[in-house]
């Protein structure tokens, strides 16, 4: 399993996984994410561990202490910045089909970012925009928007995502089995 992205050095960074018990299905993919996040939260040194969904059914987090939760059939992630404006993670074990990276990412992305001129596969990509999705939705000023409308591109050798011309940055960590990238909006 590989490590949180790391990079996001100025800020704590705070990670927390929790496996996922059978039948793996929604709802234990829910309880493993909010027991994460508890723990991700207890890590940061927040007093307040419970995560209640919001109206819109993503996890509210303690004031002070800006999260994100994830998961796959089997795992589940949260990562906690404290003073972060947004956190967004995602972790991605699917392989991503041509049809479905074609939709998600722009010809431009495609060409940049995918070998062989770029460093990237689809499944990270896909992580990249879900995570930055996260973090810029987060912040609540950008309205509503559909993840892939998101544009990545490298810049100085990291990965930008911006959505409106609001850029954040984005880090990506891999092994075979999995991708999981991690978007922080600063506070």
């Amino acid at each position: 399993m590989p490590a949180v992205p790391a990079g996001a050095a100025a800020a704590d960074v705070w990670a927390r996984w929790r496996p996922v018990h059978r039948p793996f299905g929604p709802r234990q993919q829910f309880a493993a994410g909010r027991r994460a996040a508890s723990a991700a939260l207890a890590a940061a040194g927040a007093a307040d561990r419970f995560v209640p969904r919001d109206p819109g059914g993503r996890p509210r987090f303690p004031r002070g202490f800006a999260g994100s939760i994830s998961h796959t059939d089997h795992l589940a992630l949260a990562v906690v910045v404290p003073g972060a404006a947004a956190v967004g993670v995602d972790i991605e074990s699917a392989v991503i089909s041509p049809r479905a990276t074609a939709f998600v990412l722009s010809e431009q992305e495609r060409l940049e970012l995918l070998p062989s001129a770029g460093k990237y596969t689809p499944r990270e990509l896909f992580a990249a925009k879900e995570a930055a999705f996260k973090a810029l939705s987060g912040t609540g000023s950008l309205g509503d928007f559909l993840f892939w409308r998101i544009e990545l591109r490298p810049v100085d050798g990291a990965l930008t995502a911006s959505y409106r011309g609001v850029p954040v940055t984005v880090w990506i960590n891999s092994d075979e089995d999995l991708s999981i990238a991690l978007a922080i909006s600063p506070g």
